[in-house]
């Protein structure tokens, strides 16, 4: 039988590494979390809060600044890849707390040169001299919760724009930045193929660089979750999945992730550098409240959570405490955490990354990978391994069968 991960493939075992199998600490994110937004959306599931009676942003800015400060000994010396300011809604913030943000990230963390810089944006929140001060503050990327263009489809997701905002967004957003994301989604409350087809065209002319589609989907503890709207039916969510791949495609878009294209931009790719970070299983600190973590050192993995309710998270703030839950990743849990991420990406991974990034050797993955290739799921090519046209479009039969209960 020929072995799914060919022996060549296979990296020696580490010879100085710490208790957690690792080498070295694998590159290292920074994510900000803004969890105020002006209304909350009645499919979202974030972390996000209605920003009722205004915000003390400064009173924030301090908790945020302290929080980067308590979490220095954990990475100290590591040069930050990105920073990605979220939420909520951070583009309500003023022009001078972004600066003063990022100011105080630069004199804290050794950022790379060249380091994307990116933050979230609602439509109905765009206004020329913000982006202007966002960009002179170090901003390097927009990404703009657009969603959909057409205004019935925007008022039946609670959104505060309308398709006008959303183009004079992406106006704004193309003159001030580098770098220009749309969020849309499809198979949305009463959609027909031929409107999700209007907004990826609607998309596609904006000139934007990157567009990220995804599956309008009714999470738990969400207002649609509790009274669902009438969606389109499978059939036709799939239909309108095919349409979209097949038009970004047809524009010049490379569809690199489960739900993100991206095109090339004067000889640099316009994939979102952030968000590789998480899918190749890199480090990520998250300050602000409600922000996630995943953290890495000789001895061990790590993943942290900040106290989630704003007001809970600055009274911690108050008193020195910021990590609401902090839990080592089991060694047995690492292929499944790796591969959740890894296998996101239509390119795969080179087969080296998973032991780089796990300290585990690449049998621990070997059994389930061959289950998987016989699924039809699963294939290696030149070193890498990736997912088939029938494991992307069945993704998450293919992620279940690397979890700590699967066939490994």
């Amino acid at each position: 039988m020929i072995p799914i991960i060919p022996l060549a493939a296979v990296a020696p075992a580490p010879t100085i590494a710490g208790s957690s199998g690792l080498v070295a600490p694998p590159p290292l994110a920074l994510y900000v979390h803004w969890p105020w937004c002006v209304k909350k959306c009645p499919y979202c599931d974030f972390n996000s809060h209605e920003a009722r009676g205004g915000v003390d942003e400064a009173a924030y800015l301090a908790a945020l600044i302290a929080d980067l400060e308590a979490a220095l000994p954990q990475v100290w010396s590591r040069p930050v890849s990105s920073v990605f300011i979220g939420g909520g809604t951070p583009s309500l913030m003023r022009g001078e707390t972004a600066e003063a943000l990022l100011a105080a990230i630069r004199m804290r963390l050794p950022l790379q040169p060249g380091a994307e810089v990116t933050l979230e944006a609602n439509p109905g929140t765009a206004e020329a001299a913000k982006f202007a001060a966002f960009r002179a503050a170090g901003v390097t990327r927009v990404s703009i919760g657009v969603q959909s263009f057409d205004d019935a489809k925007l008022a039946a997701l609670g959104r505060i724009h309308d398709g006008g905002e959303a183009r004079r967004a992406i106006e704004l957003g193309l003159k001030n930045f580098e770098r220009v994301n749309l969020d849309l989604m499809y198979a949305l409350p009463g959609q027909t193929l031929s409107q999700a087809e209007a907004d990826i065209s609607t998309a596609i002319d904006s000139g934007v660089g990157h567009i990220s589609a995804y599956h309008l989907t009714l999470e738990p503890n969400t207002a649609f979750h509790h009274a669902p709207p009438p969606l389109p039916d499978d059939d036709l969510a799939a239909d309108m999945q095919e349409m979209v791949e097949a038009r970004l495609g047809a524009a010049g878009f490379e569809h690199y992730e489960t739900s993100a294209f991206a095109r090339p931009a004067g000889g640099s790719n316009s994939q979102c550098a952030h968000n590789l970070n998480y899918w190749r299983f890199g480090d990520y600190l998250g300050i602000g409240a409600g922000a996630h973590g995943k953290l890495s050192n000789h001895a061990s993995i790590w993943r942290e959570t900040r106290h989630r309710n704003p007001r809970a998270y600055l009274d911690a703030a108050a008193r020195g405490e910021f990590i609401a839950t902090r839990q080592d990743v089991d060694r047995a849990d690492l292929p499944g955490e790796f591969m959740m991420n890894a296998l996101r990406l239509n390119a795969g991974f080179p087969l080296a990354l998973f032991t780089e990034r796990t300290g585990l050797p690449l049998a621990a993955i070997e059994k389930s990978a061959l289950a998987a290739r016989r699924a039809g799921l699963l294939e290696v090519v030149d070193g890498w391994m990736r997912p088939t046209p029938q494991g992307r479009r069945f993704l998450n039969r293919l992620l279940g069968m690397f979890l700590a209960d699967g066939p490994a």
